[in-house]
């Protein structure tokens, strides 16, 4: 057997691109960020500051809320809103916020309008007015991909998928649903600054875009501008923020650095 410790720091990078994925509610899922402007050292900075500040302080005690800052004499007024996914406890809420305010400067810095949705929370902030609008737009859409065994082939597991989505989109009177047949799994949310018959007309929307564009695909997720339909197979998990498949993989990469540093010192 080799005694090259350069073979097993390889070997134990394999193991690690091995190890299953997971998500947490600070999983990046898109962001969008306005062409306009603004200049540095400007009222509208300091009410952009203000208002992401507002985000994380809020954050910590509702799980949705809208603002609208500007200073005394100017029409530098910013308006923004936060919302975190319904299962979430309040200090991931709270965490999740931040995690979004504290990223989006580097991805939207100097722009008067920027959204960021991550897993468990989504922010937004504009220059224009956009609170109690109703926004079907496609900003992000992703299918997962068929796997060896033919998902996609089976009835079964289509009829489970369009059953669940069925149900979301058609629960009525709740802005958070969450709802699963078999190892089908599914979650839908509407911006709460809607009104419930918007956010019906909204989920509809995703709904069919999902079910349209993903196809057969085992897991797909359609964000529009106020709601979002997502599904999967592996199923959604609230506790620690996400799914817990990653678990025992880290545990492995553990376990595998403390052999690669056993070996390395024969």
């Amino acid at each position: 057997m080799t005694t090259n410790p350069l073979f097993y720091l390889q070997l134990l990078l394999f193991l690690i691109n091995l190890r299953p994925s997971s998500s947490s509610p600070e999983s990046f899922v898109y962001v969008g960020c306005s062409q306009l402007k603004y200049s540095s050292g400007s009222p509208y900075e300091s009410n952009l500051n203000s208002i992401l500040a507002s985000f994380v302080n809020s954050a910590s005690i509702a799980a949705f809320n809208s603002f609208k800052i500007s200073s005394p004499g100017s029409t530098a007024a910013v308006y923004g809103l936060y919302q975190c996914r319904g299962d979430l406890a309040a200090a991931d809420c709270h965490r999740c916020v931040a995690s979004a305010v504290s990223r989006i400067g580097a991805f939207c810095a100097g722009t008067s309008g920027g959204a960021l949705q991550l897993d468990g929370c989504f922010i937004k902030y504009d220059n224009e007015s956009f609170v109690g609008t109703v926004d079907k737009a496609v900003v992000s859409e992703k299918c997962g991909a068929a796997t060896a065994a033919g998902y996609g082939g089976s009835d079964d597991v289509l009829t489970r998928r369009d059953a669940v989505l069925a149900y979301l989109k058609d629960g009525g009177g709740q802005y958070f649903r969450v709802g699963g047949s078999g190892k089908v799994q599914g979650m839908v949310q509407c911006v709460q600054d809607l009104s419930l018959g918007e956010c019906q007309e909204c989920l509809s929307e995703a709904v069919q875009r999902l079910k349209s564009d993903c196809a057969a695909a085992p897991s797909g997720d359609m964000f529009l501008g106020k709601c979002y339909a997502r599904y999967s197979d592996h199923g959604y998990s609230s506790e620690g923020g996400g799914r817990r498949r990653g678990w025992p993989g880290k545990i492995a990469v553990v376990a595998g650095l403390g052999w690669l540093i056993w070996v390395l010192r024969q």
